[in-house]
């Protein structure tokens, strides 16, 4: 067994830091070449352009004297500082369990990160790594944890987070968390800004007596189903002309495109399922390229809105039991799933996937849900899944100003017009 395989051996931590620049890396291993050791762990990081480089290394054969002198000689020369660390083996064993926690902040302010922290702390965790992830106007970090459950972490980080007005999200570590290849979304004040069948109303001019049935509904006095056809029944009489008027004043949420088009270069497959229709979630299909939309179809005769809907209806139950169906039909296991939404009757959905997240929700919603977004970038949610800024703007190669992202102030132009 070499002297880098066992645990006690003699071995050397070499840190050089100071201003980065091109070719420090090669320089620092050239010279611990000259004295054949074996490399055990290296770890770099440059903020600001101030990098820290640290190489775990067996003791040299004829002893580590020599070494130390050189590394400090050639530091000085680059305009670096060098510290070498005697001692034995490598790092000590991780704890069982192994997290992913991702914090967002809007901005992440010095205080909440150290309540996070402190709070990782107090439920047997050790932070293993940290690493950014976005930097502007949403600020990402993702923290690799290790000693404690993922459940328990999640549920001690949840009431955290609300308390500091942050975004927090934990999942399990490994190769599975990119496997997630199946993103299905809520349409209305999720991928899209409106409620669509409020904007059905205005041009029957029977805004009032929707939003009384939908306030009646979400007094729970009217189930979901009870809702939908007390509504739709208000359309009854509209020339169908209006679907037309009522797809051009969609308005895409602010990073829509972008998540979408992230996903699908990043090989994801992705849905809606919508308790609105059908009429403005297959033009949505079409436009930004999805691969699943089922919602409600409302009924259309002789060029008229009937006042119904046909055909199988999408309610609470029903968004869950698509996002089962959609799973089949991609072959993605349920676990590797993720879901968007931010209503109650999202609920089902976000809790059978692997991932759920409640955007922009209601509290009742975020508290169920695995874990929340509440700034105004549906992007956001790639951080979640471990997808960096600079993998967004690769993938993202448009320039065409159609859609704005978590690494713009502002949306583009179409994301507010929604075309």
């Amino acid at each position: 067994m070499s002297a880098s395989q066992t645990t006690d051996a003699p071995t050397l931590l070499v840190k050089i830091f100071g201003r980065d620049r091109p070719g420090l890396t090669a320089g620092l291993f050239d010279i611990l070449a000259s004295y054949a050791v074996d490399v055990i762990d290296i770890e770099q990081v440059v903020t600001r352009g101030r990098m820290v480089l640290c190489a775990l290394v067996t003791r040299p054969p004829g002893g580590e004297g020599a070494l130390r002198a050189t590394v400090h000689t050639w530091a000085d020369s680059m305009r670096m500082q060098a510290e070498i660390i005697s001692g034995l083996g490598d790092n000590r064993p991780r704890g069982l369990g192994r997290s992913l926690v991702t914090v967002l902040g809007h901005p992440l302010t010095a205080h909440s990160t150290a309540a996070i922290t402190a709070r990782i702390t107090a439920t047997g965790g050790n932070i293993d790594r940290i690493f950014r992830l976005a930097k502007y106007p949403v600020t990402a970090v993702e923290f690799a944890v290790s000693g404690t459950e993922t459940e328990a972490l999640r549920t001690a980080l949840a009431t955290e987070a609300a308390a500091l007005g942050v975004d927090v999200a934990v999942v399990a570590a490994g190769l599975h968390r990119r496997a997630q290849r199946l993103i299905v979304m809520d349409v209305d004040s999720t991928l899209i800004q409106d409620e669509v069948i409020e904007l059905f109303a205005a041009h029957a001019g029977c805004e009032q007596q929707v939003a009384e049935v939908t306030a009646a509904a979400m007094r729970g006095e009217l189930d979901f189903e009870q809702s939908l056809h007390a509504r739709v029944a208000l359309l009854e009489g509209l020339d169908a002309s209006v679907v037309d008027k009522v797809r051009s004043e969609v308005r895409l949420t602010p990073g829509a495109r972008t998540l979408i088009r992230t996903l699908k270069r990043l090989g994801f497959q992705v849905g809606v399922v919508s308790g609105g229709f059908t009429q403005v979630t297959d033009d949505l299909k079409e436009r930004l390229g999805l691969d699943f939309a089922q919602a409600n179809t409302l009924e259309i005769v002789d060029g008229r809105l009937t006042g119904r809907v046909v055909g199988e209806i999408v309610d609470r139950a029903g968004k869950a039991r698509l996002l089962r169906r959609f799973a089949t039909e991609a072959g993605v296991p349920l676990a590797q799933t993720v879901a968007i939404g931010d209503g109650a009757n999202d609920l089902d959905m976000l809790n059978a996937a692997g991932l759920g997240v409640a955007f922009n929700a209601k509290p009742v919603v975020r508290e169920a849900a695995h874990t929340a977004v509440n700034v105004p970038f549906l992007d956001t949610v790639l951080y979640l899944l471990g997808i960096t800024r600079e993998e967004v703007e690769a993938a993202d190669t448009h320039d065409d100003d159609e859609d704005g992202f978590a690494g713009t102030a502002v949306a583009g132009p179409a994301e507010t017009e929604g075309r």
